[in-house]
This record gives C-alpha cells, structure tokens and sequence, in this order.
C-alpha cells in the first residue's frame, strides 16, 4: 500500500510550507525515519522524516514551492511496487453525472462545488482528492502561467421569481487564510476583491486589518509634497517571519487589555554575581542569563504569572517555560527556554547561545517556539533606558528590560551614584491583576537586588 509524503502542520496556525530542498531523490530507497525532506515555515525550518520505508516516488513539489498543509507531495512505495505504472487516473464523469466517481473528501467536494471546480481534472498520487488539492489547483488556475487563468464562465442563478439570469463570474476562489475569512466576515470586507500580501497573493489576517484601518483624508486646500527618494521607491515586502509577527502584535494590542508596573531596580549585586559566575562556569554567562534564572525562581513563587488567557478561564502552566525575544533582520521571534527553573546557570547560557545562534541562522525547530508561559524582551543593549513591550499571547505577562546605567539614588537619605535598571511588566489584566502583578514584580526586584536570597 503506497504511503502519502504530506506537507506537515508544523505550527498551530500554519497554512502552509516551502520546500527548501530534497534530501532524496525520485527513485531512491528510504527507510521510516531518516531525512526526506527540508520545508520551512513561517518560524522554523525543520528536516521532515520519511513516514514509512520502500521507494520514493511521484514527487508533485519542487524547490521553492508554497504548499498548502495537508497536500501530498509525494509517495513511497514498496520495493516490489517501485516498477509498477502508477495507477491510472480515476474515470471521468460525464457532465450529466459530475464528480461522483472520483474519490474525494466530503470538505473537497463542497469547495469544488462551490468555486466550480471539476475534480476530474484533479489528480494525486494517493487517488483521494483532499481540501488542500482543491485549493491548490485553484491557486494554479488563478496565476498568470496556469491554464485558462483568464477564463471567465456564466453561471446561472435563479431569481426568487424563478426566473434565470445569466451572471459573469470568475470560476476561482480567492486564495484566504481560515483566520483572514473570519475576519473579513466579522469587517464586512470581500477577500474576493482583495489581493493579499501571502503566497501567491493569498490574503492574510494582517491585509484585512489593513484594509479596515480608517484612512485619514489629506485636506483639499493643502498642495500635495514633493515625491522624496523614499516615497517615490516600490514599497519595501516583508518575510513571513515579519508578516505573522506584525498579525499576531496587531491582534494582542487590539484584544488584551494591557497594563504596566514599572520599577527601577540597583544592579550593583547583579554585577558582580555576573563576574563571579563567569570564573566558576567558565561559561558565556550575560545578564539575560542571570535575569532568566531569577525570573524562573520568583515565577515558581508566584504560579498566577505563569498563566495563559485561554477561551474565557484562567490556566495555570505546569511548567516554566521562558522564552526570549529576539531581533533578526525578518522580524521578531521568541524561542523558549524550557523548564528554565531546572537549568544551572552554565546550563542556561549554553542553551540561550544555542537557540539566539539556530534563531539567526533560521535552523529552529518547532519545540524551539512551543509552550513558552513568560516572555523577557531586553533592549538594554542598544541604550534604551525602558519601554512598555506588547503581550505575547496567550501568556499573562512579558518582562521589558532597559539598560544597566549609572543613576543618582537615595542611600540612607543621601544622593549616591549606583548603577540601576528599569524594568517594565506588561500584563493581560484579563489574566493577571494589579495586586498580583505588583507582587511578582517586587519579588522578582528584591532577588536582582540580592541574588544570594536564591540560596536561603
């Protein structure tokens, strides 16, 4: 029995994937487990195993390619079925009978019907026709190269009156995300008419919000500027990376109530455990690491931070896992830690170095992104002093981390010069009170005031 080779759901809310390479070839022999492929997503780039063993054949995707979830790209077959023909295509149905003889999903069949489809032109390697062949078929007709990209078809309704009149339509379905459909529904928006940012000018959430965002009209009596450099230039695109960053920061600001706690905080213990630490891993210990461990030790004190907004309640992670923002040229991504509480400092370091280098390389895979219930965005390094950071959904809370700087403070009632850092606490205040939130946060100042409480 031949075995579909899919494009995998690597992510919860992934639509599709790239092929970055073939690691085996048409005709060569594979065995359940070893390397096949290598796709990528919109976070991660991820090697996918062989789903069975026997030969590998009818490869439909090539290097490149933008392949919905759930497609078949290929097949392997049993040795003994390696020389076999490939079954012959299902038999075509008159246009008196329509599809029914080719085999297909209930979901294909629908979207078939609906966006005129016939699923005798559709062919696959596993012979039963799925919602993602459909689309794709469909995005393969809508491009310039495909056949009868500009075909037009009357399609015949009928009138409350029963009579009949001829409509001129276009027989393709406008490439959408499930997320961006619901959206343009809840907007009044028509995604048919709209020509998206995504593959293939797919339309995604973020270019529905786009198009219901109120434009601000230029007053008639005001001349219009003079073209810059910059504004006559193309618009610059976006990687996926930054796309999905964009829709998700675009969805918290605009649905978690926020709310900030600031504290400035003496870091002059911090430095020298900093030191200190360094000489006795003989590790690459930074402040990151030194904040991780101490953000891992207040949350195992205060378990309501390490909690997650999910479907109208409260839960509590069973966990603490952390993750790092971390700046790369395609955008925002946020790796985790996991079990931060567990890990020694040289542990932490190492793993931190591991995930910042594979998040710069674009060599994550999809555990390094998962399961994080707090998140930590430093920026002292490029000389911010603090700032407010947007909640990383569904997480209660994401810590903002300024610079370390030498400040004027009150010791024992006189002005000292000592070195200190902001520290910014966003909340989702459907998750996490004020109360609660303000406890976390003097907790965790109190033990980056003095880290030897860590061993008491």
């Amino acid at each position: 029995m031949p075995t579909n080779v899919i494009m995998p759901a690597l992510e919860l809310a992934q639509e599709t994937g790239k092929i970055l390479r073939w690691i085996k070839s048409p005709g060569d022999s594979v065995v359940k487990g070893e390397p096949l492929l290598e796709i990528e997503t919109d976070k991660v780039t991820v090697e996918i195993e062989a789903p069975a063993s026997g030969v590998l054949r009818d490869v439909t995707a090539s290097v490149g390619d933008v392949v919905p979830v759930g497609k078949t790209i290929a097949v392997i077959v049993a040795a003994s079925e390696a020389t076999a023909p490939p079954p012959s295509a299902a038999p075509v149905a008159s246009p008196s009978t329509g599809a029914s003889p080719v085999k297909a999903s209930p979901l294909a069949r629908r979207l078939a019907e609906q966006h005129g489809v016939d699923l005798t032109r559709l062919q696959t390697a596993g012979g039963r026709i799925e919602k993602a062949d459909v689309l794709a078929y469909v995005e393969r007709e809508k491009s310039p190269a495909g056949n009868g990209a500009a075909a037009l078809t009357a399609r015949v309704e009928e009138t409350p009156t029963g009579a009949h009149v001829g409509e001129a339509t276009s027989a393709r379905l406008t490439a959408a995300s499930p997320k961006a459909r619901r959206l343009a529904a809840e907007r009044g928006i028509d995604v048919e008419v709209m020509r998206g940012s995504g593959p293939g000018g797919a339309v995604l959430a973020a270019d529905v919000a786009a198009a219901a965002a109120p434009v601000t009209p230029t007053p008639a009596v005001k001349a219009p500027a003079a073209p810059t450099p910059a504004m006559a230039g193309a618009a610059q695109g976006v990687s996926n990376v930054w796309r999905l960053m964009a829709d998700r920061m675009t969805s918290s600001w605009t649905t978690v109530p926020h709310f900030y706690l600031v504290r400035e905080v003496n870091v002059s213990r911090l430095k020298s455990w900093l030191e200190i630490a360094r000489k006795q891993t003989g590790a690459h210990v930074t402040y990151t690491d030194l904040l991780v461990r101490l953000t891992a030790a207040t949350l195992a004190q205060h378990p309501a931070v390490n909690a997650s907004w999910k479907d109208g309640a409260i839960v509590r992670n069973a966990d603490i896992n952390i993750g790092l923002a971390v700046a790369l040229d395609e955008g925002l991504i946020v790796p985790v830690l996991h079990r931060a509480d567990t890990l020694s400092l040289a542990e932490l370091a190492t793993r931190r170095e591991d995930l910042v280098a594979r998040a710069q390389a674009g060599r994550l895979r999809p555990v390094d992104i998962q399961g994080g219930g707090f998140t930590i965005s430093n920026l002292g390094m490029y000389g911010v002093d603090a700032f407010n950071a947007i909640v990383n959904p569904p997480q209660a809370a994401i810590l903002a981390v300024g610079r370390i700087a030498d400040r004027v403070v009150a010791v024992a009632g006189q002005p000292v010069v000592q070195p200190t850092m902001m520290l910014t606490l966003s909340c989702d205040h459907r998750a996490l009170d004020g109360a609660r939130g303000a406890q976390f946060l003097g907790a965790l100042a109190a033990l980056i005031e003095e880290p030897l409480a860590l061993l008491v």
